[in-house]
């Protein structure tokens, strides 16, 4: 062999024996992808396994507060349809008396009823859990508790009388604290049950507009996660459900003060019907859904604000990984569009008493 044989040999062998080394990364990166793929496949497979058990509404006591008109009373017409037992709860008697009919016309059988309770969950805890034992002595014990009783208030920090934040606080947070505290003894004693908090997408996101409203509705979450933690042990589970704007009698008057700026944000994610949130949350609260959203809005703002909230499946937390990123992003882009309404409304305000009082 000839001296160019050998070193072109030599080359040869060097260039096979590195080009393996230059592969090595993209075969370590297929085999670890390969293994991602393998796991996320092992915990789809899983995930039902240690999901909670669905609640059988058919036959089930569903009490449900804020009852007499808009979110709630689909809700308790939703349930209805599938066989519950309702309680509803409000202070208008009147409303009550009309929302009943409503929700016996969507009867599917003759067994079932109807209980009309009036009183406000947010004034007297001794009152309201009265009505409550008086509610499960008629229909046995609750197997479930939506609390919907709310009010909003929408417009500027400055303008929002003091006696309005205290008023949101009372109706919207202990209106549903004082509810779950009179139903959570007997469900913890019988190692079932599940409570929804209606709270609002503005109990994800502060917004313009909603000093008083929001705060009242973001203290639903924690109130939420904290019970959750100290449930599961007794199979109780907690949603928090996170409607958009609703067509309900709530928003109309709403939106006779709603600020010029809260308006224009608003309508970047446009208004739900009623049945259609009920539909959700109600399917959400019966499986077990720590989070229940409505909406391709509704989905990335849970994602992003998911925080340190429970899961109650392995699905969940990987879609929630997967998309946190991309969320963000577009997250990001929405913000700075809420932020310029805000800027072209002061200046469009300013240049209006500039020339009132040129004139």
């Amino acid at each position: 062999m000839s001296a160019e044989e050998g070193l072109s040999s030599a080359i040869s062998d060097w260039l096979i024996f590195n080009s393996w080394w230059l592969l090595l990364p993209f075969i370590m990166l297929l085999v670890v992808a390969a293994f991602i793929v393998a796991f996320v496949l092992l915990l789809y497979m899983i995930s039902p396994l240690i999901s909670p058990k669905p609640l059988k509404l058919n036959g089930a006591h569903v009490v449900v507060t804020g009852g007499s008109s808009g979110i709630g009373k689909c809700i308790a017409m939703e349930c209805y349809r599938q066989g519950a037992f309702i309680t509803l709860v409000a202070r208008d008697e009147s409303k009550l008396v009309q929302a009943k009919k409503e929700v016996e016309k969507c009867a599917i059988n003759d067994k079932q009823v109807v209980l009309c309770i009036s009183v406000d969950v947010s004034k007297d805890y001794s009152q309201v859990e009265s009505v409550i034992k008086q509610a499960q002595e008629k229909l046995g014990p609750v197997d479930m508790l939506v609390n919907c009783a709310g009010i909003s208030v929408s417009a500027k920090f400055e303008e929002v009388e003091v006696d309005r934040f205290r008023r949101l606080m009372e109706v919207n947070y202990l209106g549903s604290v004082y509810p779950t505290r009179a139903v959570i003894t007997t469900m913890k004693e019988r190692r079932m049950g599940r409570i929804m908090f209606v709270s609002s997408q503005a109990g994800q996101i502060g917004l313009f507009g909603y000093t008083a409203y929001s705060p009242s509705k973001f203290a639903l979450r924690g109130l939420a996660e904290s019970l959750q933690m100290e449930m599961k042990p007794y199979n109780i589970y907690v949603t928090v459900a996170y409607p958009p704007d609703t067509d309900t009698p709530g928003l109309a008057e709403e939106n006779k003060t709603k600020p010029i700026e809260t308006k224009m944000i608003s309508e970047t994610s446009g208004v739900c019907q009623p049945e259609q949130v009920a539909k959700i949350v109600v399917k959400d609260a019966v499986q077990g859904n720590f989070t229940s959203s409505v909406g391709p809005d509704g989905y990335m703002l849970s994602a992003l604000t998911c925080g340190m909230s429970p899961v109650t499946s392995i699905t969940e937390g990987l879609q929630q990984i997967v998309t946190m990123g991309l969320f963000r992003t577009i997250a990001l882009f929405y913000l700075g569009s809420f932020d310029s309404i805000v800027r072209r409304c002061m200046i469009q305000r300013e240049q209006s008493k500039a020339v009132d009082k040129s004139e």
